[in-house]
């Protein structure tokens, strides 16, 4: 599943390195994107697996920011109006929500897809474990 993005002047650098991670969730931000988000979640019309990980009905997971500060390199996560044009093209390729690696040469690849999250149910503990793997396989 290796849909990369090259930097702006089209080249690779075989030997570029991952030095952050991205998560773009399905879901706008903003007062207006929240409420729709939380609406339809609550309809069970939406649904963002990334959302799922990272929060719990009342708000962030204690256990993601604790995991966020034993990763190995930064880590943000956005929502799709908040991506970069450079993330979005990516992930425009493989769909939302999407866990990307920004390479030291300006490219972008994706780690974990929808699918990958949405089978962690939720789970800090599993996102982190098959992060972890996704990460040594990009290096």
């Amino acid at each position: 599943m290796e849909v990369i993005s090259g930097s702006d002047d089209g080249r690779v650098d075989p030997g570029a390195r991952v030095v952050a991670v991205v998560g773009i969730y399905d879901a706008d931000g903003g007062i207006r994107g929240e409420l729709t988000y939380v609406v339809g979640h609550l309809l069970r019309r939406t649904e963002c697996a990334l959302c799922d990980v990272t929060h719990s009905p009342v708000g962030r997971k204690p256990e993601w920011d604790a995991m966020v500060g034993r990763l190995p390199m930064p880590m943000r996560v956005v929502h799709r109006n908040e991506a970069s044009a450079p993330e979005l093209a990516v992930a425009a390729k493989v769909g939302l929500p999407v866990v990307l690696a920004t390479h030291s040469d300006g490219r972008h690849s994706v780690l974990l897809d929808r699918d990958s999250l949405t089978v962690l149910d939720g789970s800090v503990s599993r996102f982190e474990s098959v992060l972890l793997a996704a990460l040594q396989g990009s290096s």
